[in-house]
Parts: C-alpha cells; structure tokens; sequence
C-alpha cells in the first residue's frame, strides 16, 4: 500500500449540472466545480442546500438532469454500463446511513473492499486490525452491528470506506456521532489518506473541523455552489 502515482488532472469536474427529482424544482442548479487529484475540500452548506445530492451524483448513485459529470477523466453520461462498476471501485464512501451489514462482523464489514478487489485472507488479516485499532474499535472487532452504537458504527462505515486506500474518498457528515477528540482522530486518517494521495471531499456541518483544518471550501446555498474558498 505504497503512495499512488501522482495524477494531476481533475478527479471530478461538474459542468453546468442541474438536478430535479421527478417534477419538482431543480434540487442543484448550474454546478461547475472540479475536484483536483490529490486535493482535499469541505463541502458545506445548510441542511436541505443539496450536500447529500451532490455526493450522490459523484459516486453515480444519481444521474444529472442537464449538464455533465466527469469522473476520472470520464463522462458518466457516455459511458457504458459494464464501465461504471470499475469507475464506482475507485471511489470510497461514508454514508450518513452507515449501510453495514449486520451479519457480518466488523472485520468482515471493513474488508469487504478489500475483497471486492482479490485480496487475499494475509492482506486482510495484515491491514484491518490495524485500522480498527486507530478508529478505537479493536475490542469490537468481532461484534456485530448490531450491538455497535452509533458512534462505532460510524468508524465502522468509515474504516470501510478508507481501508482500500481509495482514488476519491467522499465523506458525508462523517463526525456527526463521535465526540470532538474521535472526530480530530478521524479527520487526520483522512488527512494522511489525502497526503498518500487520495482525493478527499467531506460534507460537514462542524465548523470546528473546517477552522482548525483549513481546506479549502465548496459552499452549497439554495442549490448553488459558491466557492471554492480558501
């Protein structure tokens, strides 16, 4: 798990994407923004400004009403079906729902990438323990989700998202159930996350992270993105 070859291009560019849900008004309007390779941005914005939504549209969860998506260097909306599974791979995500699986136990929840890309059991056994024992979860590390908090479920989803040392990394609303001391811990994994090379994208409401941490920031307000700001 060496540093990743630099690639200066832009990971993720938005030009002129809107989106509505079904008929209503439009959620995201005339977004035009590009995420830099190797660069790390807070997307902030008040609750209902459309943080989620945007996210979405990056990891192909959602496809844009007008405009255009580049992912990779890839226009989402021209490439085929069989592509997007790989396009998907490159990209780690932190839900606000946590999706983990509740029969599998937290060691098995945070591989799962890892096994989604061929890794073998030693590589498995090699980084995940590790990782658990930096998120605090190392007593956990055989318990079910759930008979996790939510806190723990939280660094659970997060371990997951990080272990396979993805390309982009979009994390949304990654603190909101740890304590202060847990949500520096986290920040600074994706820190040096970021400093191996991955791209890094947090929503977040906690302007304590964004003051102390000072990345750069993408503002989300009534569906329009003003920034990036420093």
């Amino acid at each position: 798990m060496g540093r990743k070859t630099p690639n200066h291009g832009n990971v993720v560019q938005f030009d002129s994407v809107g989106l509505r849900y079904d008929h209503g008004p439009e959620i995201l309007q005339d977004i035009n923004f590009a995420l830099p390779a190797g660069s790390f941005h807070f997307l902030t914005g008040p609750s209902g400004a459309g943080k989620s939504s945007l996210l979405r549209l990056i990891y192909l969860a959602q496809k844009p009403s007008r405009g255009r998506v580049t992912l990779f260097g890839r226009d989402t909306l021209l490439a085929r079906r069989y592509e997007l599974p790989a396009l998907r791979r490159r990209v780690g995500v932190v839900f606000q729902e946590f999706k983990l699986l509740d029969h599998l136990s937290t060691l098995d929840n945070v591989a799962l990438p890892l096994r989604v890309a061929g890794a073998g059991e030693a590589e498995v056994q090699k980084f995940v323990p590790d990782l658990l024992d930096w998120v605090g979860l190392s007593e956990h590390i055989h318990a079910k989700p759930p008979t996790l908090s939510g806190g723990q479920k939280q660094r659970v989803a997060i371990a997951r998202a990080v272990i396979a040392r993805p390309d982009l990394l979009l994390a949304d609303e990654p603190t909101g159930n740890v304590d202060d001391d847990i949500a520096m811990r986290l920040m600074y994994l994706f820190e040096e996350l970021n400093k191996l090379g991955t791209t890094v994208l947090v929503a977040t409401h906690n302007q304590s992270l964004i003051s102390r941490l000072q990345h750069p920031r993408l503002h989300l307000e009534n569906g329009a993105l003003l920034g990036p700001e420093p």
